[in-house]
Parts: C-alpha cells; sequence; structure tokens
C-alpha cells in the first residue's frame, strides 16, 4: 500500500468532523450564513473528502460509500425538514447493517472478518491455514473465527445503539432550523470519545483475541502472519 493511500489520522477527522461540526455550530445562526448555507457547507467538507478517497482508490469503497450515502441522509433530512426520529434511525441504521453483514457473512464463503481483520492483502491468510492443517485444529480454529466474527458484529450493534440513544438525546429542535444544525454539530463532537474511541477499542479486543488464536492454535506470532512485503512497509 502506498503511503498517499493510507489514511491521515490527523487531517481526516479535522476535515470530515471538527470543521463540519463547528460550522454548524458557530455559523447557523441567521446573522451569519443561515442554517440552510450552514448546513450545506459543513456537508460538503466530508462529501468532498470522501469523494476524493474514492477517486484515488480508483475502486469502490465499502465504508467510503457508506460514509457518504450517511452525509447525503442527513443533509436530506436536513433539508426536508424531516422530524428528528428519522436522523436517529439514520444513525443507527448504518452500522447496524455493517453489523447484520458482517453476522451473515460469517456464514458464507465472504466472510467480512477477513476483509476487516484478516485482509488477504496484508496477512498471510493461507500460511494460517496451513499452520491449523499441520497442528490438527482447524476447526477448534473455524469455531475461534465464528466466535470473532459475532464479537465484531456485536462492535457495530453497539456503535448503532449509542447513536441512536445519542442522536435522540441531542439533536431535539427541529430539523432546518439555527438549533437543529447546533445540536447535530454537537451530536458529531460527542459521538467521537462516546461511540468511535470505544467501538475502536473494542475492534482492537476482537483483534488481539485473533492474534492469541493464531499464536495458540496456528504457533504463529502475530507480526509472523503478516506478507513479508506488508512487514517489510509496517
Amino acid at each position: 500500500m502506498s503511503d498517499t493511500n493510507k489514511p491521515n489520522l490527523i487531517l481526516e477527522p479535522l476535515i470530515t468532523l471538527v470543521v463540519p461540526a463547528l460550522i454548524l455550530m458557530k455559523l447557523s445562526d441567521p446573522e451569519r450564513l443561515g442554517a440552510l448555507a450552514a448546513l450545506l457547507l459543513a456537508l460538503a467538507f466530508p462529501l468532498v473528502w470522501g469523494m476524493r478517497d474514492l477517486i484515488r482508490s480508483r475502486k469502490l469503497n465499502l465504508f467510503a460509500a457508506l460514509g457518504l450515502v450517511s452525509v447525503g441522509l442527513t443533509g436530506g433530512i436536513g433539508l426536508l425538514q424531516l422530524d428528528n426520529q428519522w436522523l436517529a434511525v439514520k444513525e443507527a441504521a448504518i452500522p447496524g447493517v455493517i453489523g447484520l453483514a458482517v453476522i451473515v457473512s460469517g456464514h458464507t464463503r465472504y466472510s467480512l472478518i477477513h476483509a476487516l481483520l484478516l485482509n488477504p492483502k496484508l496477512i498471510d491468510v493461507a500460511r494460517i491455514q496451513q499452520q491449523v492443517s499441520m497442528r490438527g485444529t482447524t476447526q477448534i480454529f473455524e469455531t475461534r473465527l465464528r466466535t470473532a466474527t459475532w464479537l465484531l458484529g456485536g462492535t457495530f450493534f453497539f456503535s448503532a445503539a449509542m447513536n441512536y440513544l445519542l442522536a435522540t438525546w441531542i439533536v431535539t429542535s427541529p430539523a432546518g432550523s439555527p438549533a437543529f444544525n447546533e445540536e447535530l454539530g454537537r451530536l458529531a463532537l460527542l459521538s467521537y470519545p462516546m461511540i468511535a474511541i470505544p467501538s475502536m477499542l473494542m475492534m482492537m479486543a476482537v483483534l488481539y483475541y485473533l492474534a492469541r488464536t493464531v499464536r495458540i492454535l496456528a504457533g504463529l506470532k502475530f507480526t509472523e502472519t503478516f506478507h513479508p512485503g506488508a512487514r517489510h512497509e509496517r
């Protein structure tokens, strides 16, 4: 993977989260931009950033596409002045759908846990499978993978539940009003420490569970499972 395609962990949150939130909270008054213009300007930042990522990667990224859909739905709710309940439903629906997809895919040949945590472009999955086969632990390994699939799905279900609760708690003003924009900005800022960080920690715990499983059942340290090129990049 080239450095140009790696996410910028400082710039990306600033452009897609902090700047839009500040625009919504500080520029939505009629004396400034007004509710409509502030909403459109705020949504333009994550929208343009997401489209830039899709163009640069030259392929459809599921999460980037869902991010664009989420931004579009938020804009639609604000512009059409729909009931706030739809915002809460939208906030919960996207991680909820991903969680369901993770669980369902675990019963197919196209398990999403491989794409999310055991990406074959980085992880030498064939080597792991060869090792567990040699050690006679294939069945146990598959059982552990199914457990990890449920755990990973649970992180998205946690995000869905928290998104819904936070949205219903914070966003109470009518859509299209300056107060709605300000609450939307607060929702975006609070969602990071209250949802994104805990979800990330939960996903890291699932990754640790997988690393421990590989070490016990395949006899490999997790760093030994990376493809040689990937180990060099790291």
